[in-house]
């Protein structure tokens, strides 16, 4: 791969989520703009779960093309995380591989996740200790990367590879890692992206017992109203998804269709706490300066935010903050909305299903509405798009993504220009 003209600029041509609205990218943006809804009620009581309203998928997606020996392995994010990627190679290669087109050691993956295999870790503890006898694949189940490997192993993927563990910030994170790879020559095309699927009643209760999760007993309305005064928490979902990137002379060369470009990515941690935001907010506007300087765009020039927008308390007030320090006076002018009303709170999978939300709302020049944000917070006083789904002219995004830990991560998607 030639290095003479770093930093290459990065494109993607491919996406694939699976997410309780659907099950690819272009049915869970179906649902979206139809206003759907991908959580409902549950009552879970008797396990001592106290939230009430979750986002699951009820018909996990086809993986039958993959080899036995790699199927057998994977745990349910890996299961949704491969399937993710599948799209995402189909849209970007059509029937053919990165291989027909690329050195495969010029081809990496990035799949991130939060809390990995752990439902299938607790299972395979409670059949050890009834039977002493676990899974045999119980071990490569628990392994954060075994979605990445997965992905590497099916599609030959030889070049950089890494596994991001960084909640609710690491779709983001694994692809704007993946970005940089590929910016700095160390790969000409990526998978990236996350997984995430918490289902047993011992890992929603790990949650729940923080306090993070929705109060809301009874009203779907307000399970989850990012910036509004009725939010009590999240509504914990499940869900893939990933991106296709290249770079870009190298996908213009093939023919690819290109949906848009990585132009600036950011990250920097809070360093203060494992689950409450920073009340000074330095790395988050650093975050978000940081990916405004590498894209070489100014606050004026964002066209629509994909906010984290949480629903949690602390978080969407914090959030909002940030965006003010940032942005300055075009804080107020800059659109934002929360599109985890609508699926709930994908955890790792959150901030690489909302970059697809970004090349979607650009592709089809709308950007979403935050659903039921009925009663505003007016400490929460940006243009949160509340009144509908709202036509735009759009050039530039920014995702916003922040995680446990004090992770914070910032990527500006844009239209693809010359």
């Amino acid at each position: 791969m030639s290095h003479d003209s770093l930093p290459r600029r990065v494109v993607i041509t491919g996406y694939g989520a699976i997410t309780p609205l659907g099950n690819s990218a272009a049915a869970s943006w179906s649902a979206i703009m139809a206003y759907q809804l991908g959580y409902r009620y549950y009552d879970w009581r008797e396990q001592g779960i106290k939230a009430h309203f979750f986002g699951l998928i009820d018909n996990e997606p086809d993986i039958k093309t993959l080899p036995a020996a790699i199927r057998r392995r994977l745990p349910r994010f890996a299961r949704l995380a491969v399937a993710a990627a599948q799209e995402a190679i189909g849209m970007a290669f059509g029937g053919g591989q990165p291989g027909d087109y690329y050195d495969l050691l010029e081809c990496g993956t990035i799949v991130g996740t939060g809390w990995a295999g752990q439902d299938e870790s607790y299972a395979n503890n409670q059949q050890y200790m009834r039977l002493n006898l676990g899974s045999p694949f119980g071990s490569i189940m628990s392994m954060p990367n075994v979605a990445t490997a997965a992905c590497s192993q099916y599609w030959g993927l030889r070049g950089y590879q890494s596994t991001p563990v960084a909640a609710c910030a690491t779709g983001t994170m694994a692809i704007g890692d993946a970005c940089e790879a590929i910016r700095s020559g160390r790969a000409s095309m990526m998978l990236a992206g996350g997984g995430e699927s918490l289902r047993s009643s011992a890992s929603v209760w790990d949650i729940d017992v923080l306090g993070a999760l929705t109060s809301e007993e009874e009203d779907i309305t307000r399970a989850c109203c990012p910036f509004s005064l009725d939010r009590s928490g999240f509504v914990l979902s499940e869900g893939a998804a990933v991106v296709c990137l290249e770079e870009r002379n190298a996908a213009l060369a093939r023919g690819a269709r290109i949906l848009g470009e990585v132009k600036g990515y950011g990250n920097y941690s809070d360093a203060v706490d494992f689950t409450a935001p920073a009340d000074d907010k330095v790395a988050r506007v650093r975050t978000i300066e940081r990916a405004l300087a590498q894209a070489r765009l100014r606050p004026e020039e964002i066209d629509y935010i994909n906010a984290h927008g949480t629903s949690t308390p602390l978080n969407d007030l914090n959030e909002t903050d940030a965006i003010k320090l940032a942005f300055g006076e075009a804080a107020w002018q800059t659109p934002v909305s929360s599109t985890k009303s609508y699926s709930g709170h994908l955890i790792a999978a959150a901030g690489s299903f909302e970059t697809i939300v970004c090349l979607q709302a650009l592709e089809h020049q709308v950007m979403p509405a935050t659903c039921h944000l009925q009663r505003s917070d007016p400490q929460c006083d940006l243009d949160y798009i509340r009144e509908g789904h709202r036509p735009g002219r759009l050039k530039n995004t920014l995702n916003l993504s922040f995680g446990f830990g004090g992770a914070n991560a910032a990527l500006v998607i844009g239209a693809d220009t010359q």
